[in-house]
């Protein structure tokens, strides 16, 4: 039963992108009939925004992964000192925010008349910083993706089993022998799928570049792919485009999963973990240096945001009955698509366990192994505007868009998450069936009594944490509202976009706070069931 589910969740993802994407290019060949427009496609102009794409995805991926990993190493060494968990809960925030709330509170702080240029005025420099082109794109990405790279390593490096800090403290290994041998087989397995998500994430960023990217010069694919869909209404170009985007991010994943080495799980008997390591003065600042650092870099945006949203008149906010109507929608929404995003990686990602598990598997094992990886990533090649443009036009002979458009939107939220929630759950799921799958086998547990006795324990923390970045994402998207929402069906950002659209900043303000508020009470939701280690004697 579960490989038929796994199967159909496959097969049901490729048919919804599949149906948006043929809908679109039947669209393109009806309307280049007899027309040639071989040379339009393909321009000067495409291939330059083309490698401006490639520039500055790396470097955001660069700097992300490289800021993450000592956070995420401080963060591990340091398992019991007071705030930890409320820091951990912090990395998780930016993920629920909307891209134009985050990319305000980073002007305000990084901007021109920011915080950081005020700073640099009193010592005489003449406001130096430059927000808006290569580098405001840049300062956004790592502000977006570098928390989340460290909630995805902090994961793998948690789940070290206790006997492995033991036999390294009682062999007197010194701390580059540590991270050697024990911390980075860890991160060098997760290495590669967390920089394919954050380049395929900085590569498709569509609002950052529109704000902060300053004109023309600093525009990427995604763009435009909007303004060939929104503006010029030019099919053939947006799939053109489309599909040079879908080629270069997918060449880059296949490079990275070559490059990815085998997982190898360790055994364990459960023992708590308690780390001998880095308890000299100069370890111990230099560990509270990073998280600062990295916990001032995330938390001073978000400051800027609760600042600006104080100032506005929340008590008329709370009594708007838009508003109510805006927040209701935008949790239903978030509810049904977070659910359903991990439902389908849970039981993808257990099917894949299965026919992987024996010594030799079959060509089918492995055929699943690869679409489970294809179409969990699959949102991300193909950008959601592609695929609401797509539904818009399949839909549209049947009257009224919409009346469609709560389930299409659901369903597009569903696989925007995926990729996230994939990230949490395969290396928790392979752990789990390595350290568990035999014994349970041997003693007979299956259907209900497995789940309640031995996976939901064993898997709780991973399913909470990806239901609760799930449903901020979803709560924080716009795209998908923008391109298929109307008067009657309005989101809190959707909401937001409008108020400051018409230039009602202060309501816009009010509505970011609440909305950031929502997010970081999902996120303590997901690290609800965590408990502060206990302290090492």
């Amino acid at each position: 039963m579960t490989r038929a589910f796994g199967v159909a969740s496959i097969v049901g993802i490729a048919l919804f992108v599949g149906a948006a994407i043929l809908a679109l290019s039947l669209a393109a060949t009806v309307e280049t009939a007899g027309i040639n427009r071989s040379n339009a496609v393909f321009d000067a102009y495409v291939w330059r925004i083309a490698r401006f794409t490639l520039i500055q995805a790396g470097l955001s991926t660069i700097l992300s992964v490289a800021f993450a990993i000592p956070v995420a190493l401080a963060l591990a060494r340091r398992r019991s000192f007071p705030g930890r968990i409320w820091i951990i809960r912090l990395m998780a925030l930016p993920l629920g925010l909307p891209a134009l709330v985050a990319a305000l509170g980073i002007v305000g702080i990084w901007g021109r008349q920011g915080v950081v240029n005020d700073l640099l005025a009193l010592i005489d420099l003449d406001r130096p910083v430059a927000i808006y082109g290569l580098a405001g794109i840049l300062v956004a990405h790592v502000f977006f993706n570098m928390p989340l790279a460290v909630r995805l390593l902090l994961s793998g490096l948690d789940r070290i089993p206790g006997e492995y800090w033991l036999v390294s403290a009682n062999l007197g290994l010194s701390s580059l022998s540590l991270f050697r041998f024990i911390e980075w087989p860890v991160i060098r397995g997760l290495l590669s799928g967390i920089a394919g998500l954050i380049f395929m994430l900085c590569a498709t960023s569509f609002t950052l570049v529109l704000t902060l990217g300053g004109g023309p010069a600093a525009s990427t694919l995604e763009v435009a792919i909007y303004q060939a869909l929104r503006f010029d209404f030019d099919p053939p170009r947006a799939i053109a485009l489309s599909a040079l985007q879908i080629a270069v991010t997918a060449a880059l994943l296949l490079v990275l999963r070559w490059l990815t080495p085998p997982v190898t799980e360790g055994f364990t008997t459960g023992r708590p973990v308690r780390r001998f390591d880095g308890r000299s003065n100069i370890a111990i600042l230099a560990d509270i240096l990073v998280i600062a650092i990295a916990a001032l870099f995330v938390a001073a945006p978000l400051a800027s945001v609760l600042f600006s949203g104080l100032a506005s008149d929340l008590p008329k906010l709370a009594a708007d009955a838009q508003v109510h109507r805006a927040i209701v929608t935008s949790l239903a929404i978030a509810a049904v698509s977070a659910g359903l995003s991990v439902t389908l990686a849970t039981v993808m990602l257990t099917t894949n366990q299965i026919l992987m598990s024996p010594r030799r598997p079959g060509r089918f094992a492995h055929v699943f192994s690869g679409s489970v990886a294809a179409g969990t990533s699959l949102i991300l090649l193909v950008p959601p505007v592609v695929i609401g443009a797509g539904w818009f036009l399949l839909l549209r002979p049947l009257g009224d868009v919409a009346r469609f458009a709560p389930a299409i939107i659901i369903v597009i939220n569903t696989l925007m998450a995926l990729p996230f929630v994939t990230r949490v759950l395969a290396p928790a799921i392979a752990t789990h069936a390595a350290r568990t799958g035999r014994l349970t086998t041997s003693l007979g547990i299956n259907g209900w009594s497995r789940i309640v006795l031995v996976d939901w324990p064993g898997l709780r923390r991973p399913l909470l944490m990806s239901l609760s970045f799930a449903a901020a994402l979803s709560l924080g998207d716009l795209g998908a509202v923008a391109l298929l929402g109307s008067q009657d069906m309005v989101t809190l950002p959707y909401l937001l976009y409008s108020r400051m659209g018409s230039y009602r900043t202060t309501d816009a303000a009010g509505l970011a706070l609440l909305l950031g508020t929502v997010c970081m009470a999902l996120t303590i939701l997901g690290t609800a069931r965590e408990r502060r280690p206990e302290r090492a004697s």
